[in-house]
C-alpha cells in the first residue's frame, strides 16, 4: 500500500483543532476531491489523540464518508491506549512503529491513509515511509497551536499537483525526494 499523509493546515502551519476553524472554508469541489481520494483508501493510520477524536465522532455518523471511515481497518499507534474497540475494525500498535508500518505498507491494497497525528507524521516522514503528502491549506493564520513541522524538521519534496478553491483553500500534493 502507498502511505498517504493528508493534513489540514492553517496558513501558519497549525494542524490541531481543525474542526474549530478549517470547515468554514468547505467547498463542494473540495468535498468531491476528498471523496475521490477516500475511495482509494484500504486502511487508515492514526496516532492516539486523532484516533480518540475520530472514534468519538464517526461511529454514529452515516453517509458515504462515514461508511468508508467506519468500514476500513484502522491502525492506532499508541503506547498508552489499551483498548481500541470503541471504533469498529481498529487495531492497536504499541511498539516497533517503523517496523509495523513497514509491514502494513507491504500488505495488498491501495492507500494507507494518515490523517492528523503530527507526532506520528514526523516519525514516519523521518524514516521516509510517507509516499505522498497532501496538504489542504486554509487562508487563515491561527496564531497558536500545534504545528505539523517543528523547528529542526527537514524534508525535501517534489510538487506533484496544486489546486486553488473558491474559498481560498489551496491543496498541494507532493512526493518525497529520495
Amino acid at each position: 500500500m502507498k502511505l498517504r499523509a493528508n493534513e489540514l493546515l492553517s496558513f501558519d502551519g497549525v494542524m490541531e483543532r481543525v474542526e474549530q476553524w478549517f470547515f468554514q472554508f468547505a467547498d463542494p469541489q473540495i468535498d468531491k476531491v476528498v471523496m475521490q481520494a477516500l475511495s482509494e483508501v484500504s486502511a487508515m493510520l492514526f496516532g492516539r489523540t486523532t484516533y480518540v477524536e475520530m472514534a468519538e465522532a464517526w461511529p454514529n455518523r452515516s453517509g458515504h464518508m462515514a461508511d468508508i471511515f467506519n468500514s476500513v481497518p484502522k491502525y492506532v499507534i499508541s503506547s498508552t491506549l489499551t483498548d481500541v474497540s470503541r471504533w469498529n475494525n481498529s487495531h492497536l500498535i504499541k511498539d516497533k512503529i517503523v517496523e509495523e508500518v513497514t509491514k502494513l505498507k507491504a500488505q495488498p491494497g491501495n492507500v494507507l491513509l494518515l490523517q492528523g497525528s503530527a507526532d506520528l507524521f514526523r516519525l514516519l516522514a523521518q524514516h521516509n515511509l510517507i509516499d505522498e503528502y497532501d496538504f489542504y491549506i486554509a487562508p487563515l493564520v491561527v496564531g497558536k497551536g500545534k504545528r505539523l513541522f517543528e523547528e529542526g524538521n527537514q524534508l525535501q519534496l517534489k510538487l506533484i499537483e496544486t489546486k486553488a478553491y473558491k474559498t481560498g483553500v489551496v491543496s498541494l500534493s507532493y512526493e518525497p525526494v529520495k
